[in-house]
């Protein structure tokens, strides 16, 4: 059983993995025994991964670069094929959320919002493919969203993003699954980040936030998620345990999508 979820030997670049989600993906990654790279659209955010990273005792290498630039993206596979080695497994974790209502929105900001969430994800996918398929196989997983499924008032490019990300896994296991490349996608529940931390701030009565309140309400699990709820199913997806697991989002959400809510 070991093996089965070893990643000994590999390399795993889990994008925009300076903190949150990212890192504790890439830090159960490095337990598992994968060598961990990850980048960021800016140097600041790598030096505070490098930093975390450090002092957790995990050896990993951060590179700055914007996964919607596709150049950038080219250039730096090439630098951690010569520093680290073939990328064996990548997490499209890279992401961003503008929470704007719909008609309040410009089509710039929809289309920065699209660009990071989905095409990034295309691009860094379509750099890697190439050395997997030569070398027999390899590990895609993409980091959706319960807004891969649902939609939500003022998130109408997340959730734009996040459906196309959810149907870009599918058809990357289609287009190369005779290749044995698994490229599965995770859907995060409501995750306790630093992202999602106004949500869940104590309002000055003492009470909960309304829309603690409201996720906590939601969830059959009561209460939200924890990145270490991540680090189970990412180890799955990128091990051999998934060799046969192909163009599936696996929800992570404290069984969020399969409650309709308590009565009133």
């Amino acid at each position: 059983m070991e093996d089965l979820f070893s990643l000994a030997g590999k390399t795993a670049w889990v994008t925009g993995a300076a903190y949150g989600i990212g890192y504790a993906i890439a830090k159960a990654y490095a337990q598992a025994g994968a060598k961990i790279v990850f980048n960021c659209s800016r140097q600041e955010t790598v030096d505070r991964g490098l930093e975390a990273y450090k002092k957790d005792g995990i050896e990993a290498k951060g590179y700055v670069c914007d996964v919607t630039d596709e150049e950038a993206v080219k250039k730096l596979l090439h630098t951690i094929e010569e520093e680290v080695g073939p990328v064996d497994i990548l997490v499209n974790n890279a992401g961003m959320i503008r929470r704007i209502p719909m008609t309040e929105m410009e089509a710039s900001e929809f289309r920065r919002v699209v660009d990071v969430d989905l095409i990034g994800p295309f691009i860094v996918s379509k750099a890697v493919i190439p050395s997997m398929i030569e070398r027999g196989g390899g590990k895609i997983i993409n980091i959706c969203s319960m807004m891969s499924e649902l939609g939500r008032e003022t998130v109408s490019a997340y959730a734009s993003a996040k459906g196309g990300l959810k149907m870009l896994t599918k058809n990357i296991a289609s287009e190369y699954g005779a290749y044995n490349i698994q490229c599965n996608g995770i859907g995060p529940g409501y995750i306790a980040t630093e992202q999602t931390a106004p949500l869940r701030e104590k309002q000055p009565d003492g009470s909960r936030h309304p829309f603690d309140r409201f996720i906590i309400s939601k969830t059959p699990a009561e209460r939200w998620g924890d990145a270490e709820d991540l680090m189970g199913p990412a180890i799955f997806l990128a091990s051999k345990a998934s060799d046969f697991v192909n163009g599936h989002i696996l929800y992570v959400d404290g069984g969020i999508l399969a409650y309709i809510g308590k009565q009133p």
